[in-house]
């Protein structure tokens, strides 16, 4: 009897909670964040921001203007936050502080890169550049910010803002899970630029979206000698050609042909002189697979045959899959629940005609550290304007962000959160109203 009266008085506290805590919905009560993204007091303030951390690039755990600023902006607005996370990172809280949890990332890095566009806010760092749009989503995500803090009384739960250093293959979000700050997250999404898809539109898939990846480098020991005088020698370059050859052969004999991989071999260093067998030859490259077993697969084959093909030339071989520097970055694998949850939000925020598919992409994403613990969503947002110019793909020295995207980006990043919680709220609400029912 006693374990009656609690369980009621519990589900009547519940269910008062409910009442005087609104739930946010699309509605006449809050306005729709794309409206509110796309104000100039909020537009142009992530304009601004987007300007100033694209004039000072910073490397990946290099940072600290970035998130200086980040910080500044999260100090305007009233939002505390954890820093350092991760080195640089920083991790912001709109809400009650309490469960649910949903997280937001952005991924603020440059990369080592000279931008050949000219214009008034070109960087000022010779040799970095801001290529791949992570200035853009920076200020988004803080667009974000501002859109839910100016009306968090409508949510129940927590949003995390995560803003992740080193996403360019340092393993920036290993650290950042590293640091705990993720532990209580029901789920995570995550955006990034697409230079090719039209202004307005998202892009996305369930399942697979990004290859995982990882890097090798294997140094072949021979015996140098006289270039006249192979006999005397044990040619590492022979060697290391044959190896090359015989890792071509994993995709194309061992592999299944509907099971998309791809190995490169990018580096071969030998020796200096024409006439000059080298002692030794280094070679080096990438793998890429779309599953983690085939990804743990061709990174088993590719040290078997470097040493077993290198031994065929009375060589020895030493394989190092660089993990230190460029950890090892899984197969990026959207949640399908997400994704049709995705879809539901994207469609009634910008229309169902604005949401595509996409393809499978062979480049990676580190977000996929983040997928392997807890669900998580990654899209691509549009910003392509061909009335005014064609935009270059990332990673291109001519790499440019159509600022009229960031409204876009901050909106579905406020939905998508807030949505989620409204979400996770009326599941638990119709457990408990379930588990009174069976009483």
């Amino acid at each position: 009897m006693a374990l009656f009266s609690r369980v009621n008085l519990f589900i009547i506290i519940f269910k008062y909670l409910l009442t005087i805590t609104p739930i946010f919905s699309y509605s006449n009560e809050v306005p729709n964040f794309l409206d509110l993204a796309k104000e100039p007091q909020v537009f142009e303030w992530m304009v601004d921001i987007r300007r100033k951390i694209h004039e000072n690039p910073e490397l990946g755990y290099e940072e600290f203007e970035t998130s200086k600023l980040i910080r500044a902006k999260l100090d305007e607005l009233g939002i505390p936050y954890k820093h350092p996370v991760a080195v640089t990172g920083v991790i912001g809280y709109i809400g009650t502080g309490l469960p649910p949890f949903v997280a937001l990332r952005a991924d603020m890095d440059a990369l080592l890169m000279q931008e050949l566009v000219e214009w008034e806010h070109k960087s000022k760092v010779p040799g970095k550049m801001h290529a791949c749009g992570h200035d853009a989503h920076v200020s988004m995500l803080l667009g974000a910010a501002k859109i839910l803090k100016d009306h968090e009384k409508y949510f129940n739960g927590t949003v995390v803002l995560v803003f992740q250093p080193a996403e360019e293959g340092a393993g920036g979000a290993k650290k950042i899970l590293d640091a705990g700050v993720l532990e209580n997250v029901s789920a995570i999404f995550g955006l990034h630029m697409h230079a090719n898809l039209p202004l307005g539109e998202v892009a996305s898939r369930s399942g697979p979206l990004f290859a995982g990846s990882g890097f090798f480098e294997a140094i072949i020991s021979g015996k140098g000698g006289h270039a006249a005088l192979p006999h005397h020698s044990i040619d590492p370059t022979l060697a290391a050609s044959n190896v090359i050859l015989s890792l071509q052969h994993i995709i194309s004999r061992e592999s299944d042909p509907l099971d998309p991989l791809v190995l490169s071999v990018t580096k071969f260093q030998g020796g200096a002189a024409l006439n000059v067998i080298p002692d030794s030859v280094t070679i080096g490259g990438t793998f890429r697979a779309f599953s983690k077993k085939s990804f743990m697969q061709m990174r088993h084959r590719i040290e078997q045959v470097i040493i077993a093909q290198a031994g065929v030339y009375r060589c020895n071989a030493t394989v190092s899959f660089l993990e230190e520097e460029k950890p090892l970055i899984p197969p990026t694998v959207n949640n399908g629940d997400l994704h049709d949850y995705f879809q539901s939000v994207a469609k009634s925020l910008l229309g169902a005609d604005k949401v595509k598919g996409v393809e499978l992409i062979m480049g990676s994403e580190d977000f996929a550290l983040y997928q392997e613990v807890v669900p998580g969503y990654m899209f691509f947002l549009g910003m392509e304007d061909i009335s005014v110019e064609h935009l270059a793909m990332a990673h291109s020295p001519y790499y440019k962000v159509n600022e009229d995207s960031l409204p876009y980006g901050a909106a579905l990043h406020a939905s998508l959160a807030v949505n989620y919680l409204a979400k996770l709220h009326q599941e638990v609400a119709a457990v408990e109203e379930k588990y009174h029912d069976e009483l």
